[in-house]
């Protein structure tokens, strides 16, 4: 799970920056322009991409569909730590997620604390609660062997319970006005996807038409349409119909029963029987069914979130004009607390609840790693982006003209946050890590 996120954190990062060259340059009009265009994919009088009765825009199309694939992947990861991984036992949870609760409530208490008493700015109270796994991991991944295991799968998990308690969030703070007809239609495609996991039905295909379904109920019921996501990862079966040991012993049968042929001379073909063409059918079949429903697709979506829907977020997202604002956006109001929730927030509530869970005996210290090294990566999990940018989006995006200039102070504090996290990030863990490797 941590090597994925390396190459994918560099996408990230080029896709920023060429966001904020876009909105900078004489290139901005006709980028700022670009996602206001409407998106359609019509059968007949129906458009799939349609809210409310007016087709989507290019930007809601990403925020509110190619996000729901983002956190279906993230379902999967959740579901599967949850499973066999990292968030498997007490033992291996309980220090992950005591530092991403104490990560996501002090943020929060800072953003209420230092922003000024107006009703719309406290609604992105949420914004700093996010670590980005790609970032986060990307930046560990810089110090290569001097990071001991212990911390990297600390760092790990800690963002996965970071990402559910976003869901949380998401789910709870951030719908609508309930639309009841819809909502009785996504509830009726939620039963059919649990339904579908009671029975056992390993088709993906059948997950993803009624999953696509369920999003287009949810988009038009009121409640955010990601969690559609959230909600389709958590019935596709992470289990093999009859078990591992079925598919083992025929692939095993069926090799044994292979006829053994001396080829003689480099360019021999060997001419096979219709039995023997069954038999590695039938090897093929065996080895596609030993890997689990839940895991294929969740190998298959990585490529696609990396490369192309967290890098087409961020390029949408993060496009701000900064010739439009001032030095007191970041230095007042949502920006300054955003930033101070990323950097102080997140580094006091990681490090300090996981103190006092390990000072009690709760749980204990990362394997290989001592307090300033554990230090130093709770300054990491202050580098929060892509869902800190996309719930500075769902706080700020509906209010009209005063929501752009406050989205705008939230992402530029995102992006100051962050930035600061990382390079005080770095510069702890270059000064407290091992300098000889550490035991991998």
């Amino acid at each position: 799970m941590i090597k994925r996120y390396v190459n994918t954190s560099v996408v990230l990062i080029v896709a920023t920056i060429l966001a904020l060259i876009a909105a900078n340059t004489p290139l901005k009009d006709n980028y700022f322009a670009l996602w206001q265009n409407e998106v359609s994919f019509s059968i007949g009088d129906f458009n799939l991409f349609s809210h409310g009765g007016h087709s989507m825009s290019l930007m809601m199309v990403i925020n509110d569909f190619l996000m729901a694939i983002f956190f279906l992947s993230v379902g999967l990861e959740i579901k599967r730590e949850i499973l066999v991984g990292e968030l498997s036992t007490r033992q291996k949870a309980m220090l992950p997620i005591i530092g991403a609760c104490g990560g996501m409530l002090v943020p929060i208490l800072l953003f209420w604390l230092t922003c000024p008493a107006d009703a719309d700015m406290i609604r992105g109270m949420a914004i700093p609660m996010a670590t980005d796994i790609a970032f986060s991991l990307g930046v560990l991944s810089v110090f290569k062997t001097r990071v001991p295991l212990g911390l990297k799968i600390f760092l790990a998990a800690l963002a996965v319970a970071d990402d559910l308690g976003g869901i949380v969030v998401i789910a709870i703070f951030y719908s609508q006005a309930i639309e009841v007809q819809f909502l009785l239609i996504a509830a009726a495609c939620a039963a059919l996807l649990m339904l579908g996991n009671r029975m056992k039905i390993m088709k993906k295909s059948f997950y993803l038409a009624i999953g696509l379904a369920l999003w287009y109920a949810m988009l038009n019921s009121g409640i955010h349409a990601t969690i559609a996501g959230v909600i389709v990862a958590f019935c596709i079966p992470a289990s093999q119909r009859k078990g591992s040991a079925h598919y083992l012993e025929r692939i095993r049968e069926n090799i044994n029963s292979f006829p053994v042929t001396k080829v003689s001379g480099k360019h021999h073909t060997m001419i096979l029987s219709k039995a023997d063409v069954h038999k590695l059918k039938s090897i093929e079949s065996a080895a596609d069914k030993l890997i689990s429903p839940l895991q294929e697709l969740e190998d298959n979506l990585h490529k696609i979130i990396g490369y192309i829907v967290i890098p087409l977020f961020a390029f949408a997202n993060v496009g701000i004009d900064l010739s439009a604002m001032s030095i007191t956006d970041i230095a007042g109001g949502v920006g300054i607390s955003v930033m101070t929730g990323l950097v102080l927030g997140k580094f006091i509530g990681v490090f300090t609840f996981s103190w006092v869970a390990i000072k009690c005996r709760i749980v204990q210290l990362p394997e290989g790693c001592d307090w300033k090294a554990f230090a130093s990566v709770c300054m990491i999990c202050g580098i929060g982006l892509t869902v800190s940018i996309f719930i500075a989006d769902l706080s700020y995006a509906s209010l009209g003209e005063s929501g752009v200039q406050l989205l705008n102070q939230a992402k530029l504090g995102i992006l100051c946050g962050s930035f600061a996290s990382a390079l005080i990030g770095c510069i702890m863990l270059n000064r407290n890590l091992p300098k000889e490797r550490a035991h991998q």
